[in-house]
């Protein structure tokens, strides 16, 4: 059972979570207004004094000064020094920069709608004193670009699950139309029959590419891995089947490499893997470390304003990255990927002709 006192501990902790940070601060005397105004507690200085010495011997993240003042005893009549305690903070777990950080990548995101975006923000915003300002007002300039799905965290509670527990899932994998008002709407893939196809998979990782969140998987019915975006998904459920062990994909006989198959997959695209040999002015040196990572490259044939590097990736995502960077690279091998690049190209210019 809390005795009242112990509220007063907690108040009082509640209190400085709220009021404090590192750049500011509360003497005894501003606790105790507030204690008076907004928690409608009346209490003594020294029941304040008592329960913050306590308060600072139960958490580290309680600071404050200490002053040296005078006063005389009146029993010997004597000047004497003693210490006190003054300008309190309570340290959080996270620097502002840090949740700002936070807010931002939710306040960026396309896969979360803006009323769930709203509600998270405003958790986090709780993580810091009332003086941290997190612009909540920019959430409703994204409106336009939020996803359909509202059931997102519930699909990433699921495969979280199943992930833990080695266990299949199951989900409806939907695309986007365009109905008969001329609007978008997400509606679920369907079988040569016309029936909701239902994908049951082996879940592996979920990570993050090019802004949206991935499962990693496995269909039994193949041997490699696949890709599928979290906010196409819906009606997610773990199945009671264990999943199929990562060792038995194919390419994954040591488990999965998650740095190099991500280095490897820079679109998420499906498919094998294969090295490639390319050629681009320097100046886009920056861009490919940023696509590629630092450890899968090498480079060979440097100019002062050309290089050649080759790179394991997936083929039809290093068509993809080629086209976007058409003007400034040339794929040198293997000769499939560069017919294939060059009769897209043949095509690009025929659509503006």
């Amino acid at each position: 059972m809390i005795n009242q006192e112990n509220y007063i501990l907690l108040d009082l902790l509640d209190l400085l979570q709220k009021y404090t940070d590192g750049n500011h601060t509360l003497t005894q005397t501003q606790i105790l207004n507030i204690l008076k105004e907004e928690y409608g507690i009346l209490v003594a200085r020294k029941t304040v004094k008592n329960n913050m010495e306590k308060l600072m011997s139960y958490t580290k993240r309680l600071n404050y000064k200490t002053t040296k003042r005078r006063y005389i005893n009146k029993k010997t009549n004597e000047k004497e020094i003693y210490e006190t305690y003054t300008d309190f903070w309570y340290e959080h777990d996270f620097e502002p920069s840090e949740l700002r950080l936070l807010i931002d990548s939710i306040l960026f995101s396309k896969q979360i709608p803006s009323s769930q975006r709203a509600d998270l923000i405003e958790k986090i915003e709780g993580l810091s004193s009332k003086y941290f300002n997190a612009r909540m007002a920019h959430i409703h300039t994204l409106s336009s670009d939020e996803s359909r799905n509202s059931q997102l965290f519930n699909t990433i509670a699921q495969l979280d699950d199943a992930i833990t527990n080695q266990k299949q899932v199951a989900f409806y994998y939907n695309k986007y139309q365009i109905n008969e008002r001329a609007k978008l709407e997400l509606t679920p893939q369907l079988t040569k029959d016309g029936e909701v196809r239902e994908y049951v998979m082996n879940p592996y990782q979920i990570v993050t590419a090019n802004g949206h969140y991935y499962l990693i998987c496995n269909n039994d019915k193949y041997d490699n891995l696949s890709h599928y975006r979290l906010d196409r998904i819906t009606e997610c459920k773990m199945l009671k089947r264990r999943r199929k062990k990562i060792e038995k994909v194919e390419g994954q006989r040591y488990g999965l490499n998650l740095s190099q198959h991500m280095a490897e997959h820079i679109y998420m695209f499906r498919g094998e893997s294969s090295s490639v040999q390319l050629r681009f002015d320097k100046r886009l040196l920056s861009d490919f470390v940023d696509w590629f990572g630092t450890e899968q490259i090498h480079f060979s044939n440097q100019t002062e304003e050309q290089v050649t590097a080759r790179v394991t990736v997936n083929l039809m995502a290093m068509r993809k990255w080629a086209l976007q960077y058409a003007t400034h690279v040339r794929v040198l091998s293997p000769q499939s990927l560069v017919d294939e690049i060059r009769e897209d190209i043949q095509k690009a210019v025929e659509n503006y002709q």
